[in-house]
C-alpha cells in the first residue's frame, strides 16, 4: 500500500494543486476585468459632478460675457 499512497501524493502534487492554483488565478483574473458596483457608482457620481461643473462654468462664462465683454481677450 506504500505505493499506492506515494502514487496518490504523486498524483495531487502534480495534477491537483496546480490545476487549482491555475483555476483560482484565472478567477481572480475575470474578477479583476470587472468593474464592481461600487466603481460603477462613484463612475456616475463622478459624471453627475463632471456635469454639473460644466454647467456651472457655462453659466460664469454667460455672466462674464454680459458684465466684462472683452474679458476672453488676453492682454
Amino acid at each position: 500500500m506504500g505505493t499506492l499512497e506515494s502514487l496518490a501524493a504523486f498524483l495531487f502534487l502534480v495534477v491537483i494543486i496546480p490545476l487549482f492554483v491555475i483555476l483560482h488565478f484565472v478567477t481572480k483574473w475575470k474578477q479583476a476585468r470587472e468593474i464592481s458596483s461600487d466603481d460603477e457608482q462613484l463612475l456616475e457620481d463622478l459624471w453627475q459632478l463632471s456635469q454639473r461643473l460644466e454647467d456651472r462654468l457655462e453659466t460664469l462664462e454667460r455672466i462674464l460675457d454680459d458684465e466684462l465683454s472683452n474679458w476672453r481677450k488676453k492682454e
